[in-house]
């Protein structure tokens, strides 16, 4: 049985080390895998719902992200790339989904309620925002997706795309609409901490280091990273556990021993924080350079980017407009088919 993924990212910025180790390392290898077809999203429309009065943010970060999609390796022969706001058929399905969710379910969404939160709207919410989980759902079922890979706190949403297909499918008595599984993290894969320790690596709180960060630029980060406060000698015992620099040792560096072997100097004592942050930065270094040079390379020619994506955007709108069409049959709307 064919499995089909949806998964992408909202243009506010440049791709960073945690959704290379979140999200990026595993749409490669599902875009190897046998039976399996990818459909990555560039979610412009739901970007807007909170930079509606910065589209041009919006505009600048979807080349940005394209970028740094083709720069870690997802292949256009192998991956659907597509801007979400190219598929007039998301908007449409978005419509009439709205019908079979109410303002209570919304409000109950855990994800959403975190979000309004964090982002401080208080009572002043968009609508927009406010009924993304739906949108969400538009955007999984068009393209019949049966797996969504996220991260813990989106489960709700996918739990939402759930209700909205069966809610559907149970209305107007055909299997129209999937029910996607959900593709959570390995364990002790998901979220990456910022370079400071003090929560997940993200744009807002300004603690990540970007594929595309220079080795300047990616030096004085690791060498600002937090480590153990208590460890203020060499000789000084030092505590691993949040300890940032061993935390990033452990996910980016292929030598396990090497690693357990620095954690273990550096609890006995007698291991500095500034030997084992320039080892780190080499390790960074080696991972990162390629990537970068991939980057420039396709930043040379971002008209042929851009045609990439319009490709990749036709693509999904073609099966997003069968989807539409089924939809529409199943609710007695075709009017003139």
């Amino acid at each position: 049985m064919e499995r089909i993924i949806l998964t992408g990212d909202r243009p506010t910025g440049k791709l960073h080390l945690g959704h290379y180790v979140g999200s990026l390392q595993n749409r490669l290898k599902l875009q190897e895998e046998d039976n399996t077809k990818v459909f990555v999203m560039i979610a412009d429309q739901q970007a807007l719902t909170d930079n509606a009065d910065n589209p041009e943010k919006v505009q600048q970060s979807l080349i940005e992200v394209a970028l740094d999609y083709l720069a870690v390796g997802l292949d256009p022969k192998k991956t659907t790339i597509f801007i979400q706001s190219q598929i007039p058929q998301l908007p449409e399905l978005t419509l009439y989904y709205l019908n079979l969710v109410t303002v209570a379910r919304l409000q109950r969404n855990p994800t959403v309620k975190s979000e309004i939160q964090e982002k401080g709207f208080n009572e002043s919410i968009p609508a927009g925002f406010f009924m993304y989980p739906v949108s969400q759902a538009a955007d999984i079922t068009a393209f019949k997706a049966t797996h969504v890979p996220v991260g813990e706190d989106q489960k709700p949403m996918v739990e939402q795309t759930r209700e909205v297909a069966r809610d559907f499918n149970r209305t107007y008595k055909q299997d129209v609409l999937v029910e996607p599984d959900i593709i959570l993290p390995p364990q002790g894969q998901g979220r990456l901490v910022g370079i400071d320790g003090k929560g997940k690596m993200s744009k807002s709180l300004n603690n990540g280091i970007y594929l595309s960060d220079s080795a300047e630029v990616i030096q004085k980060k690791v060498m600002s990273m937090y480590t153990d406060p208590n460890h203020i000698r060499v000789e000084d015992p030092g505590q691993v556990e949040g300890n940032v620099v061993f935390t990033y040792l452990d996910v980016f560096d292929d030598d396990k021993e090497k690693v357990q072997e620095l954690k273990d100097q550096y609890r006995a004592g007698g291991l500095g924080d500034v030997k084992i942050k320039r080892y780190l930065n080499d390790v960074l270094q080696a991972k990162l350079q390629p990537i970068r040079e991939r980057r420039e390379a396709f930043a040379e020619d971002k008209d042929a980017v851009m045609e990439i994506l319009r490709e990749g955007s036709q693509k999904a709108e073609a099966v997003a407009a069968q989807t539409l069409d089924e939809v529409k049959d199943a609710m007695g709307i075709n009017y003139f088919k």
